[in-house]
C-alpha cells in the first residue's frame, strides 16, 4: 500500500528486506526517526538489502493467481473431508478425482445415516462451486496473461503446464533479480535452514523466509511430475526409500526449481528424460514435448 501511494505521487520507493533488520540491532538508541535515518544511510551507501516490488500492472494478475491457489487449497480440504467420511463409514477409500466427480444424488445413494449424507452433500456442493470458480479464474488468467518467451520453456518441465508456468512467471517477475541458482531455490523455500557447529545442528533460521506461493507451485509440479514422469518417479522413490514422502517431494521440487532457474537464465529447455542429468537442448525442441497440466 505504501509503495503504491509513493509510486502514484511520483516518489521513488524501495522495499527493505526483513533480514536487513539485523543491522538495526547494533544501534544504541532505537526509534522511528533513528531507524529511518539509519536505513536511509544504508540506502545511500548502497548496502541496504532491498526486496522486489511487483509492477502495478502485473500486481492485480498476480493476486488473481494467488486467489486461484487459495481456492485450490480450499477444494483440497473439502475433498479430504469426503475421503475421511467415506473411510470412517465404509472402511474403503476413494481417489480425489473420483470425489470431485460425485454428485448430490450419488452422495445420497451410499445409504449412510441421514446426517452423514447431509454432511457429504454439503462438501460435494462446495467442491462443485469451487471447481466452477477455479475454472473461471484459470480462463481469465489465460486470457489476460501471455507467457513471455523464456517462460514458455517451463512447460517442457515435467509437472508444469500452462497454468503453473503462468503462476511461476507472475511470482518470479524477472529472473535477473536472482544472482545465483541458490538464491532462487531459497526464495522458493526449497532449501533447509540450519545453524551448524562442529558438525552438529545448533538451531535453524527462518525456514519460512521466501515466497510461499512459489513454493506451493513447485510442490504441485513435483506431485504431478512423480505421477506422470518415469525419471521423476525414480528420483522420488529413491529419496523416499532413504527419508520419507514429504522430504522426497520437497527434494524433487528443489530439483525442478533449480532446473527452471537454469532454463530461464540461459534460455534453454531441458529434455524430459535427461532432466536429472542436466542435458540442455535448443529452445525449438521444447515444443515437441507434451505439456503436463
Amino acid at each position: 500500500m505504501v509503495s503504491r501511494c509513493a509510486a502514484g505521487g511520483g516518489v521513488p520507493g524501495v522495499l527493505a528486506e526483513h533480514g536487513g533488520d539485523q543491522a538495526l540491532r547494533g544501534l544504541k538508541h532505537s526509534g522511528d526517526e533513528d531507524d529511518a535515518a539509519y536505513l536511509a544511510h544504508l540506502l545511500r551507501l548502497g548496502i541496504l538489502p532491498c526486496g522486489y516490488i511487483c509492477p502495478p500492472a502485473v500486481r492485480a494478475l498476480r493476486d488473481l493467481g494467488r486467489k486461484r491457489m487459495q481456492l485450490v487449497r480450499s477444494r483440497t480440504a473439502q475433498v479430504l473431508a469426503v475421503e475421511n467420511m467415506l473411510s470412517r463409514e465404509t472402511g474403503a477409500g476413494m481417489r480425489s478425482y473420483a470425489v470431485q466427480r460425485l454428485t448430490a444424488q450419488a452422495g445420497e445413494g451410499f445409504g449412510f445415516n441421514p446426517e452423514v449424507e447431509r454432511s457429504m452433500c454439503a462438501n460435494v456442493a462446495v467442491i462443485k462451486t469451487l471447481n466452477r470458480e477455479i475454472d473461471k479464474l484459470e480462463q481469465r488468467l489465460h486470457q489476460c496473461v501471455r507467457l513471455r518467451p523464456e517462460f514458455r520453456l517451463l512447460t517442457s518441465v515435467p509437472g508444469i503446464g500452462q497454468t503453473l508456468a503462468t503462476l511461476i512467471m507472475l511470482e518470479v517477475g524477472t529472473i535477473e533479480r536472482f544472482a545465483a541458482v541458490g538464491n532462487f531455490a531459497s526464495y522458493a523455500r526449497c532449501v533447509d535452514s540450519a545453524r551448524m557447529s562442529n558438525g552438529k545442528k545448533k538451531g535453524q533460521g527462518n525456514v519460512k523466509n521466501g515466497n510461499a506461493y512459489l513454493a506451493w507451485a513447485f510442490v504441485e509440479a513435483a506431485n504431478f511430475a512423480h505421477r506422470y514422469c518415469a525419471e521423476a518417479r525414480r528420483f522420488y522413490e529413491r529419496k523416499k526409500a532413504r527419508t520419507n514422502g514429504i522430504v522426497a517431494t520437497k527434494a524433487l521440487a528443489h530439483k525442478l526449481a533449480r532446473a527452471c532457474y537454469h532454463m530461464l537464465k540461459e534460455n534453454k529447455a531441458l529434455r524430459r528424460e535427461a532432466l536429472f542429468r542436466w542435458t540442455m537442448i535448443s529452445a525449438e525442441a521444447a515444443s515437441q514435448w507434451i505439456n503436463w497440466t
